[in-house]
């Protein structure tokens, strides 16, 4: 392309970029709908939040990657976050500023959830609807039932429920963790999945085992494990004389031979699986309808 055409293009994307007002993007945001298709809407538009904060190094190593597909705009929580699932803040103001590394902008530290920087920055601070949320990656795995302990899948779900396809993305705790490896791989996956998954909106959770960073196995698509933590406390005595407790809860076994996200990351596969946020029952709903059931 000659330079003279770069130059047309980029005047015409801020011109469509202008023209778009805010009062505009605010309400194809509640409506769900996609931006106007112009040209430089074909750039992927992407949201990046975590649940480990806006300094781990997990999201930093995702933001280069995921660059190399379009636009990242990076809205993560102040302070680490992992464990708290989908909470939201509501009684309190969400604290939120721009954070930089010299003249380099790491993005925007939101004093809240993962699904609070999801909701705020939809409302306030990507340039347009993101056509793609990664949450990520996270220093863990997000397997089994932890998913519905895990801010980073919360995350993802929030993002679903915007209509955006969304993905959660974690990494095998280690002490010395390669998350540009990891970040690598897991683009691979996203363009994949981006590809090959129809028009509809997904939700998936993506979880990758250290093994597979140095001896690549392949990917599963499997359903999440449903086997128990197992729950344990550590009692201990602070100087004063009151109890206190640390959770010593360990990662499930995986059991049977039905194949999980637990039994296939032990096997050392990376792990795909797609998720629903409607927890209703279904099946069940005919059957309770028959009860016959009345207010007392």
């Amino acid at each position: 392309m000659h330079e003279a055409q770069v130059v047309a293009l980029l005047i015409i994307e801020q011109i469509c970029r202008l023209n778009y007002s805010k009062s505009q993007r605010l309400a194809d945001r509640t409506r769900g709908r996609r931006f106007p298709s112009m040209l430089w809407c074909s750039h992927v538009q992407i949201l990046l939040t975590n649940d480990d904060g806006i300094y781990a190094p997990g999201l930093a190593a995702m933001q280069r990657e995921l660059a190399k597909m379009g636009d990242v705009c990076v809205v993560a929580p102040a302070t680490e976050q992992s464990g708290v699932a989908h909470s939201i803040t509501y009684l309190s103001p969400l604290i939120a500023k721009e954070v930089y590394d010299n003249d380099r902008c790491r993005g925007w530290a939101v004093e809240g959830s993962p699904a609070d920087c999801v909701k705020i920055a939809l409302a306030e601070f990507c340039p347009r609807r993101p056509d793609l949320v990664i949450s990520g990656i996270n220093g863990g795995l997000n397997a089994g039932i932890n998913v519905l302990y895990s801010g980073t899948v919360a995350a993802a779900i929030e993002g679903a429920f915007f209509e955006i396809t969304s993905i959660a993305v974690s990494l095998e705790y280690d002490e010395h963790p390669h998350f540009d490896k990891a970040a690598r791989l897991a683009r691979g996956v996203i363009e994949q999945v981006l590809e090959k998954k129809g028009p509809e909106l997904q939700l998936f959770n993506l979880n990758i085992p250290t093994r597979a960073l140095q001896e690549p196995r392949g990917l599963r698509v499997v359903p999440i494990g449903v086997t128990r933590w197992g729950e344990g406390f550590e009692k201990r005595i602070d100087p004063r004389g009151r109890p206190y407790f640390w959770a010593t809860g360990r990662t499930p076994e995986p059991v049977g031979e039905k194949e999980t996200d637990l039994l296939a990351l032990a096997q050392g596969y990376v792990t795909l699986t797609a998720l629903d946020y409607d927890l209703t029952r279904h099946d069940m709903l005919p059957r309770m309808e028959a009860w016959g059931l009345e207010l007392p």
